[in-house]
């Protein structure tokens, strides 16, 4: 213990730092190297560092969503291979730590010792991304389609390796690009996951030569039982009980019956468990999420109470225990559809665990947000630049508001955080004219505090194209807390030569150039009884 440093805290803060940093520059190389807007321009991709065991040291500021997630895919890969110097192994498949098919994690080891003649010699960290494809397949463009089952959502990847040996496996990366509908723009995006983690490698190479490795390894060690510490340390802060809540997605889009999300928080002491229990059975559609998305909500929920800026790490979980029962749709298995899982069900888990946690701290939670993504995917055939166009996004809303002031408008929230395609990079790229893109007045919840408004987005499609929406919150507005109101439901619409046309919250259609869809997100819910 002789070269552990004097100031042990002012270490602590200085790796937390310099780790988290890692991370976002790693974000930063794949944004500017890739390809398609939605990495590009949305900044639809997380990126962290994991320990020579395969656990969580740090993450960049990006989608809580994948964060939360990733390290099941990261232990797939490592289940699945011994990476060596060069390898990078790619997964998206959902029942192997993946979200949904059109998030693909690469994940490569980071090797800072000398040299070894073993061909077996394991890393010293690991580094991975995870990035939203705009295509990979499947029964429509976006790969976000009303399935039924996986198979017809896209490219189903097991982990595989990508790069061996620094080089690109061509097998490997000739079956996904004839399984996409731009193959162009998923290989440079996938190369630049690649480019990020070399760049991980490379700061991770720096800071072990300033510092030592065995310095830089227990560093990471004490970041996460710091977190650990800071964990209970809040849950100690939340009255012990038994905290129940449930909320419902409008429907699966292939029946109308709502979809229950049931939770049950038990809070003793400073641990917690999470309990599923009560849910709706794994549906015909493809709002079924897997454990991931499960673990990736309860992580993000129990972080936003932590008012210290600790890192995000495998500490947190530590001292949180995740019960979803097997086939229910927050732990869906083969074959179910998954597509909507990922970005739908888990802003209603998130829902359904906050508003557990308002009974038991009722000040320190809002109102709910808009509660969806608002997803569009849409492509066909570009012919004034005589190529095939695929494209994604999510369109964001209201938020909740709290005891301490009104919601945001017009905000991602919760599990996405993601930003907007710009009008001028959109209309460049794609046959599409945005006629409107303005905040929804008076749709957030009214309160003492307001809910945030939502989004108008009108597109107007130049080419024909085939569209999907998978939206929700159009039955049911978000829920206001301590007497405010609930937010305004979305809504979706055509509007054409024969009139304007109410469409589903998930739906399938196809647009004849010169149609317009508009889609109106929700409000946040109110706070507090209004005049009060």
């Amino acid at each position: 213990m002789a070269d552990r440093p004097a100031n042990q805290a002012v270490d602590l803060e200085i790796f937390r730092n310099i780790y988290v940093s890692i991370a976002e520059e790693m974000g930063t190389v794949l944004r500017k190297t890739a390809f398609s807007a939605n990495i590009k321009e949305r900044r639809d991709y997380s990126c962290a560092i994991y320990d020579a065991a395969g656990e969580t040291i740090a993450m960049g500021d990006h989608m809580p969503v994948h964060l939360g997630a990733m390290p099941l895919s990261v232990r797939f890969a490592l289940d699945a291979f011994v990476l060596s110097p060069g390898d990078v192994a790619i997964v998206n498949d959902p029942f192997r730590g993946g979200t949904h098919l059109p998030d693909i994690t690469a994940v490569s080891g980071v090797f800072l010792g000398a040299p070894a003649r073993s061909n077996t010699r394991k890393a010293d960290f690991y580094v991975a991304s995870r990035a939203h494809h705009a295509d990979v397949g499947g029964m429509s463009p976006g790969s976000m389609p009303l399935a039924r089952e996986i198979y017809q959502e896209g490219l189903r990847i097991p982990p595989v390796l990508l790069l061996r040996a620094g080089k690109v496996v061509p097998d490997v990366m000739a079956l996904i690009l004839a399984n996409v509908r731009t193959p162009e723009e998923r290989e440079g995006d996938l190369l630049a996951q690649v480019m990020a983690a070399r760049r991980g490698e490379d700061r991770l190479r720096e800071i072990t030569g300033r510092y030592g490795l065995p310095r830089v390894r227990r560093s990471a060690a004490d970041l996460l039982d710091y977190t650990e510490r800071m964990t209970r340390a809040m849950l100690r802060g939340i009255p012990a009980g038994r905290y129940c809540f449930e909320d419902f997605l409008d429907n699966d889009g292939i029946t109308e019956d709502p979809v229950r999300i049931a939770v049950t928080l038990r809070v003793q002491a400073d641990e917690v468990e999470v309990d599923f229990t009560g849910s709706s059975p794994q549906v015909a559609g493809s709002v079924n999420a897997n454990y991931a998305i499960a673990v990736s909500a309860a992580m993000y929920c129990f972080r936003c109470l932590i008012q210290a800026d600790v890192p995000y790490n495998a500490g947190l979980l530590r001292p949180i225990r995740i019960i979803a029962p097997d086939r229910s749709v927050v732990n869906a298995g083969l074959p179910a559809a998954m597509a909507a899982g990922n970005v739908e069900t888990s802003q209603r888990i998130t829902d359904t665990i906050l508003g557990a946690l308002a009974k038991a701290v009722p000040d320190r939670i809002p109102a709910a947000s808009s509660g969806t993504m608002n997803n569009l995917s849409f492509g066909g055939w570009d012919s004034l630049r005589n190529r095939p166009f695929a494209y994604y996004e999510t369109i964001a809303g209201g938020m909740g508001a709290s005891s301490h002031g009104p919601g945001r408008s017009a905000t991602h929230t919760h599990m996405t955080n993601s930003w907007n395609t710009p009008t001028e990079a959109f209309e460049h790229q794609y046959p599409v004219r945005v006629r409107a893109y303005k905040i929804r007045a008076g749709s957030g919840g009214a309160g003492k505090y307001p809910g945030g408004d939502g989004i108008v987005r009108e597109l107007e499609f130049l080419e024909d194209a085939d569209v999907t929406i998978l939206s929700d919150r159009r039955t049911r507005g978000p829920w206001g807390l301590a007497g405010g109101e609930a937010g305004a439901p979305g809504r979706n619409q055509l509007l054409s030569a024969e009139g304007t046309k109410d469409i589903p919250a998930k739906v399938r259609l196809g647009l004849r150039g010169n149609e317009t869809l508009r889609v109106e997100s929700p409000g946040g819910g109110g706070w507090g009884a209004a005049g009060k």
